[in-house]
């Protein structure tokens, strides 16, 4: 009788166990389902090279944009300022439309139409009701092809354009980051402000954005996106009517190769009560093999600010130092792709007698990231990047700017179950080889802005870039 007990009980155990095991596999399946990135992003190309990208969530709003791979990376040093400039004029009326009219109808629709430019990219999108989808693709098509450019609207913004700059000149951030450009890529496109100077802005006249448009805006350099409720083959249709006698470019375009220059810039104002630093190394471009490991290096130092609990709790090894030290208020880290290039650094805000100290704690985190970062620590890394790219795509407008940037940097989007299996394969060793390839004894760029006297000289910040051990 005993021995028919346990034997029951043994076969209990082996079934409850293949229950688990079952229950695992199932949970296992519901993930990876999660991750195949369902709907899956459809991708068509119009006989003249205009692409279409598109996610039907069947969701009742949707956001449809025009992604144009051209930006202040394709200005001179004449016209720095034009794709910006171009920006605010879009929405300043068309041959068929005057300014009153294009606001009241997007008023009318209940949409909202926006724009922004980067270094390399011009953004137009609207963010609507799924229903009105098709009224959305034909006003932003209107936009981009048939743009007055009235010389008293060109006027008018410049003057806009001239007011924004002194907002920007009070955004310490963006500030210290352009300065940074300038002085990593002196001497070519990238080191450019997306503004432009203050003479350009006051000498951009009507050729000058007729020229852009007719250079850049070329149909095999424009991506329509969309996300929510978009049907695909009616997108297709959409942008065949509204877009397809846009001309096709003949020849890809240039990039012009931006090098890297280790250097520094400060600009010392000690009226400013706090200290902006920002120290980067040549990273890599999109494409390129060691973008994954350098983002997952990026996020394990991380990002804190002062305002946040956690102090000595923190996983983050600098923001536990700078939060038992009192280093400084924030950092962050930060690892910004161009298509050939990128910077990979840190920008920080501390008082003027912590400069040294969180600068030393800075460059003592990198080298232990070259040379001894853990098992744990790249672990934690990869899932809080996991996590936060997720989180990312929370909503159509960022899944349309994830599309219509991926399909202009890759040629297509990368399925989540790709990306998570991409970031999971990065090991402890691979993120010290990046390290010692990008950030080990290379010469970094500099660029402070406020009481920054007491921040090391460049030789001083260069010798820290490595170790010297027995």
């Amino acid at each position: 009788m005993a021995l028919r007990v346990l034997s029951v009980t043994q076969n209990m155990r082996s079934f409850t166990r293949g229950v688990n095991l079952i229950k695992r596999y199932k949970s296992a399946l519901t993930v990876k389902k999660t991750l195949l990135n369902i709907p899956a992003t459809q991708v068509t190309k119009l006989d003249n090279g205009l692409r279409v990208a598109s996610e039907d969530s069947g969701a009742s709003t949707a956001t449809v944009g025009l992604w144009i791979d051209a930006g202040s990376r394709s200005e001179n040093e004449k016209n720095n300022g034009v794709a910006h400039f171009l920006e605010h004029m879009a929405f300043k009326g068309t041959a068929k439309r005057s300014q009153t009219d294009l606001e009241l109808e997007v008023e009318n629709l209940g949409a909202h139409l926006n724009a922004y430019t980067s270094r390399e990219q011009t953004v137009f999108y609207a963010k609507c009701l799924s229903k009105d989808v098709p009224k959305a693709v034909e006003i932003l098509a209107d936009i981009i092809q048939n743009s007055k450019l009235g010389e008293a609207e060109i006027a008018r913004e410049r003057s806009v354009i001239l007011r924004e700059m002194q907002e920007v000149e009070s955004n310490l951030q963006e500030v210290v980051f352009d300065h940074l450009h300038a002085t990593a890529y002196q001497g070519t496109p990238l080191g450019q402000t997306i503004l432009g100077p203050t003479k350009n802005i006051q000498s951009i006249g009507k050729s000058d954005l007729t020229d852009y448009i007719q250079t850049h805006y070329k149909a095999s350099r424009i991506v329509l996106a969309g996300a929510g409720g978009v049907k695909h083959d009616e997108l297709v249709k959409l942008a065949d009517q509204s877009l397809g006698r846009l001309e096709a470019s003949v020849l890809p375009p240039e990039v012009t190769p931006c090098r890297f220059t280790g250097s520094e810039v400060r600009v010392r104002d000690d009226s400013l009560p706090l200290a902006h630093v920002a120290i980067a190394v040549e990273g890599c471009g999109w494409t390129d093999q060691d973008n994954i490991p350098l983002m997952v290096a990026n996020t394990l130092v991380g990002a804190w600010d002062r305002s946040q609990g956690g102090g000595a709790n923190n996983a983050s090894n600098l923001a536990r130092a700078s939060a038992e030290d009192n280093l400084c208020h924030s950092f962050q880290s930060f690892n910004t792709c161009y298509k050939d290039t990128g910077l990979w650094g840190i920008y920080f805000v501390c008082d003027p007698l912590q400069c040294e100290d969180m600068l030393f704690n800075v460059q003592t985190e990198w080298m232990r990231l070259c040379t001894m970062v853990t098992e744990a620590e790249v672990e934690r890394a990869k899932n809080l990047l996991k996590t936060n790219m997720l989180l990312q795509l929370d909503g159509t407008t960022p899944i349309c700017e994830d599309i219509g940037r991926q399909i202009l940097c890759y040629n297509r989007r990368i399925p989540l179950h790709e990306l998570e299996q991409r970031i999971d394969a990065v090991s402890v060793q691979n993120v010290r080889d990046v390290g010692m390839k990008y950030v080990y004894d290379r010469c970094p760029a500099v660029a402070a802005v406020g009481p920054v006297e007491n921040l090391p000289d460049y030789n001083r910040i260069r010798s820290s870039m490595y170790w010297l051990r027995v």
